[in-house]
């Protein structure tokens, strides 16, 4: 047997040399030289095989991972990305008495009939600006406030610098849920934001909800997109005593590759305005939430504060109490600085005092009603006790 040199599927062996070969072997020796003929032409073939395999595999995989990825969500368990250490942390920075330590700026103080608006910020030693906001949104349940805040294919429809949002995955243990999102800014590149994000529910009925950055293998970086690679954001939705409003407290801190200073204007300069909007989607959400299909969410499986948190977190509810009677308050005074009835009448009795002087009535009725004005003005200006001496 002389193996040949010949290329193509029969190039192992020669024509002749095979067909003399399965003549001598007849019968069951024949399907075994054809067999032994097989491996051979397999063993030759090896390589190209695996090239073949590799290209129909590299092929055929990415688009059919991601295609599915896309219809539905990973449904796992033990996620362990955004932990109860988060809350913990999130209840911190929430806690305005802890900003005392740092050096805060207020940013804007906005408010209209429905919705009110108040944001500081400050530089920390290390790391991207922190920004604190209090938004108190009027006839508006923290159900409905809730279910706005985290309903991300809504944002779509109003938000316009949201682009494009995916569902990666839900743990269906600790209600931790993955999402990818595409938002585009003006003069910019776009920016990727894969986040991971959990809800708590705490015993007064405040709810909690802190969103870190994460890795995912279904949303690998593109080089088209600038992926955000620090991002630190909670918000606590609590309903406001005596009143038919609910608040959102908010931190926030990302990295988005901006310019400090230049971030910071902009945010002073369009957040009033996005807020704005923010609340007119809102009140159109009231009516609509409820016949979009419901899917499994973070909001699905919402978590209940651990028992060693209550008790901060029911503490940071009441220690921002004070800032709404304190608003009100503010009202008040403002009330108070308008002229008063009594002001307005005294204004009138000197200009009218002032009038009969100065156009020279020399009779005696004039003169009486000078003195009348005079001494009227001079006692309600004088203090109680000498005006019973009086």
């Amino acid at each position: 047997m002389a193996i040949g040199t010949g290329t193509g599927l029969g190039g192992a062996f020669s024509r002749r040399s095979a067909e003399d070969l399965w003549r001598s072997g007849g019968g069951s020796g024949g399907w075994a030289t054809a067999a032994a003929l097989l491996l051979l032409l397999l063993w030759h073939c090896r390589w190209r095989l695996r090239l073949f395999f590799r290209f129909l595999f590299r092929s055929t995989l990415p688009s059919s991972s991601s295609s599915s990825s896309a219809a539905s969500p990973q449904i796992s368990g033990f996620l362990e990305i955004v932990t109860d250490d988060d809350l913990r942390f999130l209840i911190r920075n929430l806690d305005e008495s802890n900003c005392n330590e740092e050096r805060w700026v207020d940013v804007v103080q906005k408010r209209n009939s429905l919705v009110s608006y108040s944001a500081k910020c400050c530089k920390p030693k290390d790391g991207p600006l922190k920004y604190l906001s209090v938004t108190v949104f009027e006839n508006c349940s923290r159900e409905l406030l809730r279910d706005f805040y985290m309903d991300n294919f809504y944002r779509q429809q109003w938000d316009k610098t949201v682009t494009e949002h995916v569902q990666l995955q839900v743990d269906v243990n600790n209600g931790t849920e993955i999402g990818r999102t595409i938002k585009k800014f003006p003069l910019l590149t776009a920016r990727e934001y894969v986040l991971a994000w959990r809800l708590w529910e705490d015993s007064d009925g405040a709810f909690y909800c802190f969103t870190k950055e994460c890795q995912h293998p279904s949303a690998p970086q593109q080089r088209k997109y600038v992926r955000v690679k620090y991002f630190r954001s909670g918000w606590r939705i609590r309903k406001i005593p005596g009143r038919n409003a609910s608040e959102i407290r908010m931190f926030h801190q990302e990295d988005a590759g901006l310019n400090v200073e230049v971030a910071k204007l902009a945010f002073a300069k369009g957040i009033w305005s996005y807020v704005c909007k923010m609340d007119g989607a809102l009140r159109k959400y009231s009516s609509s939430h409820l016949q979009r299909s419901s899917s499994l969410s973070a909001v699905t499986f919402i978590q209940k504060v651990p028992c060693e948190l209550q008790t901060s977190s029911s503490a940071n509810s009441a220690a921002a109490a004070p800032s709404v009677r304190l608003e009100t308050i503010t009202e008040k005074r403002k009330l108070l600085r308008r002229p008063s009835k009594k002001a307005l009448a005294n204004g009138f009795l000197l200009l009218g005092g002032i009038i009969c002087l100065t156009r020279g009535h020399s009779a005696l009725g004039a003169k009486v009603a000078v003195g009348y004005v005079l001494t009227k003005l001079s006692k309600r200006g004088a203090p109680p006790s000498q005006r019973l001496r009086d």
